[in-house]
Protein backbone atom coordinates (compact mmCIF):
# COMPACT_ATOMS: atom_id res chain seq x y z
CA UNK A 1 0.00 0.00 0.00
CA UNK A 2 1.34 2.96 -1.07
CA UNK A 3 1.80 6.00 1.73
CA UNK A 4 -1.14 8.18 -0.10
CA UNK A 5 -3.54 5.21 0.60
CA UNK A 6 -2.46 5.24 4.24
CA UNK A 7 -2.90 8.65 4.67
CA UNK A 8 -6.30 8.44 3.30
CA UNK A 9 -7.23 5.49 5.08
CA UNK A 10 -6.46 7.13 8.39
CA UNK A 11 -8.58 10.25 7.63
CA UNK A 12 -11.62 8.41 6.54
CA UNK A 13 -10.84 6.22 10.08
CA UNK A 14 -10.91 9.16 11.84
CA UNK A 15 -14.06 10.76 10.40
CA UNK A 16 -15.38 7.28 11.21
CA UNK A 17 -14.47 7.67 14.35
CA UNK A 18 -16.25 11.01 15.35
CA UNK A 19 -19.16 10.34 13.68
CA UNK A 20 -19.24 6.99 16.26
CA UNK A 21 -18.30 9.00 19.25
CA UNK A 22 -21.50 9.94 20.26
CA UNK A 23 -22.76 6.09 20.39
CA UNK A 24 -19.61 5.06 22.17
CA UNK A 25 -19.47 7.89 24.77
CA UNK A 26 -23.34 6.96 25.88
CA UNK A 27 -22.28 3.57 27.51
CA UNK A 28 -19.39 4.61 29.18
CA UNK A 29 -21.61 7.64 29.86
CA UNK A 30 -24.20 5.05 31.94
CA UNK A 31 -21.38 2.58 33.01
CA UNK A 32 -19.32 5.63 34.98
CA UNK A 33 -22.77 6.57 36.34
CA UNK A 34 -23.19 2.92 37.76
CA UNK A 35 -20.16 2.70 39.20
CA UNK A 36 -20.20 6.34 41.09
CA UNK A 37 -23.55 5.10 41.92
CA UNK A 38 -22.33 1.37 43.56
CA UNK A 39 -19.00 3.32 44.79
CA UNK A 40 -21.41 5.90 46.66
CA UNK A 41 -23.41 3.18 47.88
CA UNK A 42 -20.49 1.00 49.37
CA UNK A 43 -19.05 3.86 51.30
CA UNK A 44 -22.45 4.78 53.43
CA UNK A 45 -21.98 0.69 54.31
CA UNK A 46 -18.47 1.36 55.38
CA UNK A 47 -19.54 4.51 56.92
CA UNK A 48 -22.79 2.24 58.69
CA UNK A 49 -20.57 -0.29 59.86
CA UNK A 50 -17.68 1.45 61.24
CA UNK A 51 -19.74 3.96 62.97
CA UNK A 52 -21.34 0.75 64.53
CA UNK A 53 -18.04 -1.44 65.55
CA UNK A 54 -17.60 1.96 67.18
CA UNK A 55 -20.97 1.76 69.22
CA UNK A 56 -19.84 -1.74 70.31
CA UNK A 57 -16.70 -0.47 71.07
CA UNK A 58 -17.76 2.43 73.33
CA UNK A 59 -20.77 -0.02 75.15
CA UNK A 60 -17.89 -2.43 75.91
CA UNK A 61 -16.09 0.09 77.71
CA UNK A 62 -18.93 1.37 79.21
CA UNK A 63 -19.37 -1.57 80.64
CA UNK A 64 -16.05 -3.25 81.77
CA UNK A 65 -15.55 0.09 83.28
CA UNK A 66 -16.18 -1.12 86.85
CA UNK A 67 -13.13 -3.69 86.07
CA UNK A 68 -10.58 -1.10 84.27
CA UNK A 69 -10.84 1.87 86.18
CA UNK A 70 -10.10 0.56 89.14
CA UNK A 71 -7.26 -0.47 87.82
CA UNK A 72 -6.15 2.11 86.19
CA UNK A 73 -5.98 4.03 89.28
CA UNK A 74 -4.18 1.36 91.09
CA UNK A 75 -1.68 2.05 88.30
CA UNK A 76 -1.34 5.77 88.92
CA UNK A 77 -0.74 5.36 92.26
CA UNK A 78 1.96 2.81 91.84
CA UNK A 79 4.10 5.29 89.56
CA UNK A 80 3.38 8.23 91.44
CA UNK A 81 4.47 6.51 94.48
CA UNK A 82 7.72 4.56 92.30
CA UNK A 83 11.20 5.77 93.51
CA UNK A 84 12.60 6.69 89.72
CA UNK A 85 16.30 5.56 89.02
CA UNK A 86 18.82 9.15 89.60
CA UNK A 87 19.70 10.14 86.12
CA UNK A 88 23.33 9.33 85.28
CA UNK A 89 26.34 12.17 84.87
CA UNK A 90 28.11 11.28 81.88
Amino acid sequence: MTTLLKILLCVVLVFVAFKLCALLILPAVFGVGALLALGTGLVGVLAAVTVGLLAVALLVLVVLSPLWMPVLAVCGLVSLCRRRPAAKAN
